[in-house]
């Protein structure tokens, strides 16, 4: 017989109250490929070129009753992947022009700031927070540009 866990108590409702953290690629990070550049750099970097970005998420929040769980890391990821092979930019780069000359704008993703890997993290925590169900109470995402940049915050 299979055991049974406060099997005369109705537990939702206590497990609703209680805050936990998940954590989404923290060992296994989600991977994007996305190009950038940096308009106004005077290196390297204001070339286009691209990254193989590894991003880790933690999420807090209230669990939900039904699925007793805080969010769906299925959902998290489709948020992500939106800007898998993409080119990333900054609003009023001239590369956007020469996207939509080229019918190619569903390839662009234009932010109002340059697409540096520490804005990037910032931007993805926006797209999260306003996308994800209301008992999220905290969304913090680190970007992996390079071995040797990561953006967290």
């Amino acid at each position: 017989m299979p055991e049974r866990i406060s099997e005369d108590v109705d537990n939702s409702a206590a497990l609703s109250e209680q805050e936990r953290t998940l954590y989404i690629g923290e060992e296994n990070p989600i991977r994007i490929s996305s190009g950038h550049r940096l308009l106004h750099h005077e290196g390297k970097c204001s070339r286009p070129h691209g990254h193989n970005y590894r991003i880790s998420v933690e999420i807090s929040g209230t669990l939900t009753a039904a699925e007793g769980w805080v969010v769906d890391k299925g959902d998290v990821e489709d948020i992500i992947d939106e800007w898998d092979h993409k080119f990333l930019v900054e609003q009023g780069d001239p590369l956007i022009e020469a996207f939509e000359r080229s019918d190619d704008r569903n390839a662009l993703v234009v932010l109002d700031c340059p697409p540096t890997a520490e804005a990037m993290a910032v931007k993805l925590e926006e797209k999260l927070k306003d996308r994800l169900p209301d008992n999220i109470t905290t969304v913090s995402v680190a970007v992996r540009e390079t071995a040797e940049l990561n953006a967290a915050f």
